[in-house]
């Protein structure tokens, strides 16, 4: 299928003017300061909404529409835990990182931990960050693939080149106020296709609803106690700890928390940008069940392969493209094209700063001037982006290489979170109590991760982990948290009493 005219000029205008605004910022962005935190005067509502941007992307756009066609709202309740994750957050990181006053998340695992931690973690955060653009820029290409007819391969390249180009010259002003556009776009079109839905039924909105119940669709989950299945409490305590990642430690967020003027503002925009996602979220489940229903009234207007099993991600982007008036499915792609962008320029601009504080500065050059960290910033952001492009040239058609790459992204990202809690948490955690309790915690992490994959059949299936996955974070970041604690506390125990038998001794 080909877009239309009107549709393609839709897109087009706002995709092009989106990015034009972003290069726009490129002379107001003179300093480091400006670069990686614009000189700490946004305001709050813009960096809130760059927040819940860097939340989304075009996964959550298309992905949680297609969980809620082939299931019910059981992922929804992930999103009923953002709000005590973000209390934790606003309670103990954004003073911690704001009275700090370093850009970098993971300056402070140096001051608790050493060197190692620091690296440990800026380490694995590159690399997470490298193939998230990778993914997205592969994913972003498949649908201008199905709409255009451009080869996939020259649209990665392309959009990537776009997107280096004015995360490169705007800084993280250009990256939070895009984002902030870019949100605004996603939510538009998101309520326009849920209202279209909701009164395209044929015996009008209360038939959508008639059928959604029917089949049990606006089910949470069960409140059962399994640990081996996705229920209600298993999905929460799962999002409590995503979530806790996310806005806590995440550098993406945490570099947002330093843009805006104040502590109290920090505080306002964490608030805004994760209480804005819940109702944007149960927007996307409405349409993932509103789609059901949709073609369940009419199921002759649903390609016979788009029936079957393993095909709900695709139910929603042939709405679009066939199911919506002529203007509107181009605002829709470039929401969905807007999600992508955002996430894609947000790991290049956090990268950057990372680069340059972890590394360049901390090992390179203390004493490096202006015009030195500027250049560093510009060529880290030149060249994340351009190894995202090939790590996307790379995965196109290669589907189990990209799941496999995200059960190693959960061993590293637990082991970060169980890092950053056993630092804040327990005072007396020293180097040795750390190193220890994230050996434990990734082997625990790695276990859960990669049995299911490798311990299928025969005696071997004794040693498979009987936990949902979901509770992999989980697991692996509290064993962390507890071996160090546990470990830190038996030291701490056993060193005085020694000292005194010591002095008895002598």
């Amino acid at each position: 299928m080909k877009l239309p005219l009107l549709d393609s000029i839709v897109f087009f205008t706002l995709t092009l003017g989106n990015i034009i605004f972003g290069i726009s910022f490129y002379f107001k962005n003179r300093t480091t300061d400006q670069f990686t935190a614009a000189g700490g005067k946004l305001p709050a509502w813009v960096v809130g909404m760059s927040i819940f941007a860097t939340f989304v992307s075009s996964i959550s756009f298309l992905g949680l529409p297609g969980k809620a066609y082939a299931t019910n709202w059981n992922a929804f309740v992930f999103s009923l835990s953002i709000p005590f994750a973000t209390i934790m957050t606003i309670r103990f990181f954004i003073p911690l990182y704001r009275s700090i006053g370093n850009i970098s998340a993971y300056y402070y695992l140096e001051q608790r931990f050493g060197a190692w931690a620091r690296i440990y973690a800026s380490a694995c955060y590159i690399l997470t960050q490298l193939m998230r653009t990778g993914a997205i820029l592969m994913l972003l290409a498949l649908p201008i693939n199905a709409l255009f007819g451009w080869n996939v391969k020259t649209v990665i390249i392309l959009t990537g080149l776009m997107v280096v180009i004015y995360t490169m010259l705007g800084g993280i002003k250009a990256v939070i106020w895009t984002d902030t556009v870019q949100g605004i776009i996603l939510i538009t079109g998101a309520l326009i296709c849920s209202v279209i839905l909701t009164f395209s039924m044929p015996e009008g909105p209360g038939q959508l609803f008639r059928i959604a119940v029917e089949n049990n669709k606006f089910s949470l989950g069960s409140l059962g106690s399994s640990l081996s299945q996705s229920t209600f409490w298993v999905v929460l305590v799962y999002g409590l700890f995503i979530n806790l990642q996310n806005y806590g430690i995440d550098q993406n967020y945490i570099q947002r928390y330093m843009t805006t003027g104040s502590e109290r503002e920090a505080k306002a925009s964490a608030w805004f940008g994760s209480m804005l996602y819940i109702p944007v979220s149960l927007l996307f489940f409405y349409i993932g069940t509103a789609l059901f229903s949709y073609y369940t009234a009419m199921p002759e207007l649903l390609p016979d392969e788009l029936h079957a099993t393993g095909a709900a991600d695709r139910v929603f982007p042939y709405f679009i493209a066939t199911g919506l008036p002529a203007g509107i499915t181009g605002l829709l792609i470039a929401s969905i094209f807007a999600a992508g962008m955002s996430t894609v320029s947000t790991s290049l601009n956090s990268t950057a700063t990372i680069v340059m504080n972890d590394y360049y500065k901390r090992y390179l050059n203390r004493n490096a001037g202006e015009k030195q960290c500027m250049r560093v910033l510009y060529t880290a952001s030149f060249l994340t982006g351009v190894f995202g492009i090939l790590i996307a040239l790379a995965l196109v058609g290669v589907e189990s290489a990209l799941d496999a790459w995200w059960s190693l992204a959960s061993i590293f990202s637990g082991g970060m979170l169980g890092l950053f809690l056993l630092g804040y948490f327990s005072r007396k955690a020293k180097k040795a109590d750390a190193v220890t309790g994230v050996v434990c915690g990734v082997l625990v992490i790695i276990w859960m991760s990669l049995s299911p994959l490798y311990f299928t059949e025969g005696k071997s299936l004794a040693f498979r982990s009987p936990f949902h996955t979901n509770l992999t974070i989980v697991f692996g970041t509290m064993t962390i948290f507890l071996a160090g604690f546990l470990v830190s506390r038996f030291i701490s125990l056993r060193i005085p009493h020694n000292r005194e038998n010591n002095k008895i001794n002598t």
